[in-house]
C-alpha cells in the first residue's frame, strides 16, 4: 500500500489525526495491532477539556457527547476533615466535560468507517525502515502475511510499549522519567456517583471518586506498585474508600456492583524531541502523565492537532517549516502539563517514604489553598486546560 501519512496505532491520538487529516485533505492509514473489541473496550480517562471539546464538535463528531456526557462545575480536595472546592466555572470561567475515553474512540472508529477511512485492524508493526529518507515504510504483519506500508511521513501514535519511538537510532532521543513506588486500584461501579470529582489525601493513602455517568462511578484508591486487584474483595474495596474519603458512616458514597478493576502503575515519562526524520510521535508514546490531572487524552489531542497542522501545511505549501517545529512547539504544553500532574501527585499522595515532616509540608500546602483564592485559582486554570495554540 501507499499512503501521504501512516499512522500506528488506533488510540485516541492516531484516530483523532486521521480525521483532522481528513479535513485537510491529507490522505492517511491507520495501523492497529489489537482488534477492534479490545480498542473500544479500554477504559481510561473520561475528562475532557474545552480543547478536546471543541476538536470534535469541529470534525462534527460530538452529537452522541452531548446527549451523553455530564458537565463537571467542580473539583473538590479533602484532607483532615476540610474540603477545597474548586468553583471551575467562577474561578476560570470554564468547566470540564465527563465522557469516556473509550466512548471518544467509539465515536471516532465508526466515523472513520463511514467515511472509509483505511483502517486496519489486528495489523501487528513489525518494524519501520527509512525513517531518514524520502520513503519512509511501515512493515507489518496481518492475517498471517507481510506487508508493507509506504508513506510520505509516519505518526507514532502506538502509546508507551509502541515500536514507533524503538525506532529511533538509540542517542537521537532523551528519555526523562520518574517512577513512583505506588499504583492506582480502579473500579467501575454501578451506583450513583459523588457530585463533584473529588480526591482526599487521607492518613490512610490517596483516594478518588469521579464519574462515568449518572448510574456509573469510577473510584480509584492508592495501593502498592505490585498489588493484585483479585486480592480486593468489593467489601473490602469499599470499607477502605468510606474511610479514605471520611464517610465512615457510610451515608454518602452509594456502593454498587463492582463489575470492573484494574491496577494502573503511575510513571511520569517525556521523550524528546518528538520526531526524528520522517517520523512523528505524539500521545503515550512520547509522554505520560501521572493519572492525577486527567490530562493524558488531552494531551494527546493538543499533539495531534499540531501535527495535523503542520502535515496540512507541508501539503499546501511544500514547506517544512511547520513540521520542524512541531517537537519544540508541543514540548512547551507538555513539560507544563506534566508538571501540573507531578505536583498534583505529590501533593494529595502518601508516599511510602515519606517522613512526618513531608507528610506536615504536604498538609501545609493544602491549608494554604484551603484559605488562597490566588492558589485555587492556579490549580482550577491548570484543571481545565491551557488554551490551544497553532505552530
Amino acid at each position: 500500500m501507499r499512503t501521504q501519512v501512516g499512522i500506528i496505532g488506533a488510540g485516541p491520538a492516531g484516530l483523532f489525526l486521521a480525521h483532522l487529516l481528513r479535513q485537510a485533505g491529507v490522505e492517511s492509514v491507520i495501523l492497529e495491532s489489537r482488534s477492534r473489541a479490545y480498542v473500544e473496550s479500554r477504559v481510561r480517562a473520561g475528562v475532557l477539556e474545552a480543547g478536546t471539546v471543541e476538536t470534535l464538535s469541529a470534525l462534527g463528531l460530538d452529537a452522541r457527547m452531548k446527549r451523553e456526557c455530564m458537565i463537571d462545575d467542580g473539583l473538590d480536595i479533602r484532607f483532615r476533615g476540610k474540603t477545597i472546592n474548586l468553583d471551575l466555572p467562577g474561578l476560570t470561567g470554564q468547566h470540564v466535560v465527563i465522557y469516556g475515553q473509550q466512548e471518544v474512540v467509539k465515536d471516532l472508529i465508526a466515523s472513520c468507517i463511514s467515511l472509509g477511512q483505511p483502517l486496519e485492524f489486528e495489523a501487528k508493526v513489525t518494524g519501520l525502515t527509512g525513517l531518514d529518507g524520502e520513503r519512509p515504510e511501515i512493515h507489518y504483519l496481518q492475517g498471517g502475511e507481510d506487508k508493507v506500508l509506504t508513506c510520505d511521513f509516519i505518526a507514532g501514535c502506538d502509546g508507551y510499549h509502541g515500536v514507533s519511538r524503538a525506532a529511533v537510532p538509540e542517542g537521537k532521543i532523551t528519555h526523562y522519567e520518574k517512577t513512583y513506588d505506588f499504583a492506582w486500584l480502579g473500579v467501575l461501579s454501578r451506583s450513583r456517583p459523588l457530585p463533584d470529582m473529588t480526591y482526599t489525601n487521607s492518613d490512610r493513602g490517596f483516594a478518588l471518586c469521579s464519574r462515568r455517568s449518572t448510574q456509573v462511578s469510577r473510584l480509584y484508591l492508592q495501593v502498592g506498585a505490585d498489588e493484585n486487584p483479585e486480592a480486593w474483595s468489593d467489601a473490602r474495596f469499599w470499607d477502605e474508600l468510606h474511610q479514605r474519603m471520611f464517610d465512615a458512616d457510610k451515608v454518602e458514597i452509594v456502593e454498587g456492583e463492582i463489575f470492573q478493576r484494574d491496577v494502573a502503575r503511575l510513571r511520569s515519562f517525556i521523550a524528546a524531541p518528538m520526531q526524528y526524520g520522517r517520523l512523528y510521535l505524539a500521545g503515550d508514546a512520547v509522554h505520560i502523565t501521572p493519572p492525577t490531572g486527567a490530562k493524558g487524552l488531552n494531551l494527546a489531542v493538543a499533539d495531534v492537532r499540531s501535527l495535523a497542522g503542520a502535515l496540512g501545511h507541508f501539503y499546501r505549501t511544500s514547506q517544512r517549516d511547520k513540521l520542524a517545529r512541531y517537537s519544540e512547539h508541543c514540548l512547551k504544553r507538555v513539560w507544563r502539563t506534566v508538571g501540573y500532574s507531578t505536583r498534583m501527585t505529590e501533593l494529595l499522595h502518601k508516599f511510602p517514604e515519606q517522613g512526618a515532616y513531608r507528610r506536615e509540608l504536604q498538609f501545609a500546602e493544602l491549608d494554604f489553598i484551603h484559605s488562597s483564592r490566588a492558589a485555587q485559582a492556579a490549580i482550577a486554570e491548570q484543571y481545565v486546560g491551557m488554551p490551544y495554540e497553532p505552530i
